[in-house]
């Protein structure tokens, strides 16, 4: 029984950890601007 909880508590650590560095990393905005590409149109 004692494993169990040891474990259960290792993976909330774990998960705590890697939700605080998805937190700091995965916030990070790509560069923006602008994009102009010309469009043919086929209207016959």
């Amino acid at each position: 029984m004692g494993r169990i909880i040891r474990l259960l508590l290792l993976l909330a650590v774990l998960g705590f950890a890697g939700l605080t560095g998805y937190a700091f990393l995965g916030d990070m905005d790509p560069p923006q601007g602008t994009v102009t590409k010309p469009v043919t149109l086929d209207a016959n």
